[in-house]
């Protein structure tokens, strides 16, 4: 029995993934902010709850609405991500 997968489902498997996977690391650096409660750690986790959330707009856009450019709303919610690393780099290290 062979499973026939289409484009747009291995397409729809890797940005989940990639949500997974960016989720998965924002846990763990929260998870290690809670032993060690080294500020960077937590700047870290939000910013990758924040790439988190852009990958899901990345998957949304492609995927659930083609027809409709979110290109802004990408970019800005990945600006939002690396500001928030940025801002935990420069004003508290």
């Amino acid at each position: 029995m062979t499973i026939a997968w289409s484009a747009s489902h291995l397409e729809a498997v890797i940005y989940l993934m990639c949500v997974a996977t960016s989720l998965l690391c924002a846990y763990l650096l929260a998870r290690a902010y809670r032993r060690g409660r080294t500020k960077l750690l937590i700047w870290s986790a939000a910013c990758f709850a924040l790439l988190a959330v852009n990958n899901l707009v990345v998957a949304a856009d492609v995927l659930l609405l083609p027809t409709i450019d979110l290109n802004l709303l990408r970019l800005a919610s990945s600006l939002a991500a690396v500001g928030v690393l940025l801002y935990g780099f420069i004003w508290e290290v």
